[in-house]
Formats: C-alpha cells, structure tokens, sequence
C-alpha cells in the first residue's frame, strides 16, 4: 500500500476523480460566495443535500445576502428554516450573519481560525467555508469525511473519544494538497465530501468504483464497514405530549412562543402538556367536558420519539385564553390561517394545522 503520508497520491486521485465523477451541480458549488457556501453548510449539518435543495433555494429567495439575513426578525428566519429541524442552527445563523456586519464590516472572515469566532460554525464548517472560497489548506472533517479516511487509513480508535477525533484531523491535514491551493482545496474538499456520500457510504460501499480503492486499508483488509469506529451512541427516549388546539368561530387558532432551551426553541407552537389531565384541568369550567380528541401520532426526532396528543376546543370570539401560570411561553396570541403559516412552527405541528384546517 504506497505511503500517503509521503505522496500526493491520494489528494491527486480524489481531485480528479471529483472533477469527472463528483458533484458539480449543485446550487452551493461552483461559488465563493462565502455567505452561500455557509449557508449550505449550515443547512447540510445533519440534513440530507435532497431535502436542503428547496430550503436553500427559498431562503436565498428572502435573504439574498448576509446583511438581508442579518436585519431579518427570527421569527422570519425560523418560520423559513421550518422543517429543517435543529433549530439552534437558525438561531445560531441569524445571530451569525448579524456578527458579520456589526464586526466584520459584512465581510466573512478569510481564515478557518477566524471563522470559528462566530456563533454556530464550528472546526468542520469553518474549514469548509475557508477550503471553498478562500483556498485555504484547513482539513474537514464531517461524518462523510470520517468514513473515508478512517477507512484509508485503516484507523481503528474509538472516535467517539475526542483525543482520538483529534488525531484523526491531524491525519486529514497531512493529506492535503499543497500546490495550486486555489484551485486544488476546493476540489479536493469536495471530493472527499461526495466520495463519502456517493461510494464510501456507511453501508455496502462501492469500493469496485473507488479512485483510492487500491491504497485503502479497509478495501484492502475485505472489511470497510468496520469502519469508522464509533462506540459511544445515544439512547433513544420517548416524550408524551399533550397539544391544545384552542379554536375560534372564525378559524383562528392560540399559538405560543416556545422557550429558547428545549425542544422547538424559539418556534411558535400550540400549547404544550405532560398529560391529557394537565390539558383538561388547564381549561375553562365546564370545556374540559366538551374537547374534542383528534387522532394522536408519532413524531420521530433524532433521538427522541415524540407521542404527541392533540385535542380541540373551541373557544368564544370575545373568550381569553387562560393564564397557563407556571409556563415558561414567553409571548402568544390567536392567529388565522392566513397569518400563522408564515411562523416559524415545528413541522408537525405545521402539518397537524394544515391538515385539520383542510377538513
């Protein structure tokens, strides 16, 4: 197996192989534009490039550029991010792009180092975004560019241990390309990002069409799917919760503000119960007698399956909503149908709305 710690072999074949074989049409390439390519890269964090497609194309549509994103109301941005899920990463892009021009005079900083001062990139993003547009020779190292070279390398060590995720990057860095970074970052960073997505995958990879097949250590060995190795994974956990749809005569429903921490941060949602009784003794004298049950589901989040419970109840043009006392909703109010779908909500709770409004 040729030494690729002593060679440009490998960065040589994954830049080539990228520009035949690789992805180059994708609405974020072909750009330096770093408010695009950050604005991908965003999206891409936990997200798969078919669903971020229509998201990135509306969100370019409102917010064309930094400082439009920058003067925008949150809830503007997250009732645009809606879907996406992790909704800390709206947060954290809206307050981003609001750095940029308060510190940076609407410029995105050039270095990987300084990119990293800024709320919501971390190592990987702000290596993406410097390899991309700036040429910088900064390593990635996202989920897809862990699999491939882990498999390379034949590098064995938990990673879910930060010293070894750490040696690992060191390794990334060395296998670099070191000429025409202007040129060769960019090219090179992406193949390994479509490498891993395309033929490296988690499962049954393509190694018969790899460029690096001959110099890889898991090819090689028979056994690619063993690895990357990653031992540590979370427990999945299961969360009951009551909805009220709270409803007037004139179709226009209660919706709150969900507290910052927790889950749908910062989304506008319907009110949120531990249980049927919390929700029925919460109600006026005598409605908790006249609610309607609508049909429950299973949200499923990343690591956490949400059963929710929704129940109707209708309320009197000139009623008020009750003081939900120790809730800790910051803001709500009564919203028709043709205010609220321009909220930021959860996508459930976007199609619970949309669905029971069509009936």
């Amino acid at each position: 197996m040729p030494n690729l710690h002593a060679s440009s072999i490998f960065s040589d074949e994954i830049t080539r192989w990228q520009q035949a074989y690789g992805r180059n049409s994708l609405p974020w390439q072909n750009t330096r534009d770093p408010y695009r390519v950050w604005l991908s890269e965003i999206m891409l964090q936990q997200t798969q490039v078919a669903t971020v497609l229509a998201y990135y194309d509306r969100f370019l549509q409102h917010f064309p550029t930094v400082g439009a994103l920058a003067i925008a109301e949150q809830d503007e941005v997250l009732a645009l991010w809606s879907g996406l899920g992790y909704y800390s990463r709206a947060r954290n892009l809206h307050r981003c792009a609001q750095d940029v021009m308060a510190l940076h005079a609407g410029q995105f900083p050039r270095s990987a180092e300084q990119l990293q001062t800024l709320p919501g990139i971390g190592r990987s993003t702000a290596a993406a975004v410097a390899a991309f547009c700036f040429g910088e020779r900064v390593a990635i190292l996202d989920g897809n560019v862990k699999r491939v070279l882990a498999r390379v390398l034949g590098f064995s060590a938990d990673l879910a241990q930060p010293m070894n995720e750490r040696a690992l990057w060191l390794k990334a860095t060395e296998l670099l390309p070191e000429d025409d970074l202007t040129q060769s970052m960019p090219r090179y960073t992406q193949g390994l990002m479509d490498l891993g997505a395309t033929i490296c995958t988690s499962r049954q990879p393509k190694c018969l069409l790899c460029p690096v097949q001959a110099m890889c250590h898991g090819a090689v060995s028979g056994e690619p799917e063993k690895f990357p190795v990653k031992i540590r994974k979370l427990k999945r956990s299961a969360q009951a919760m009551s909805l009220l749809w709270a409803q007037k005569i004139d179709g226009s429903v209660w919706l709150e503000k969900r507290p910052v921490k927790g889950i749908w941060g910062g989304l506008y949602c319907l009110p949120v119960f531990e249980s049927d009784e919390d929700l029925r003794a919460f109600l006026p004298q005598g409605m908790d007698e006249q609610i309607k049950p609508l049909p429950a589901f299973l949200h499923v989040l990343t690591h956490k399956d949400l059963y929710l419970s929704p129940w109707l109840a209708n309320f009197q043009l000139d009623e008020a909503m009750p003081d939900i006392g120790n809730s800790e909703m910051s803001t709500g109010g009564w919203f028709t149908s043709t205010q609220w779908p321009a909220l930021g909500l959860p996508a459930p709770i976007r199609k619970l709305l949309a669905k029971v409004a069509s009936v």
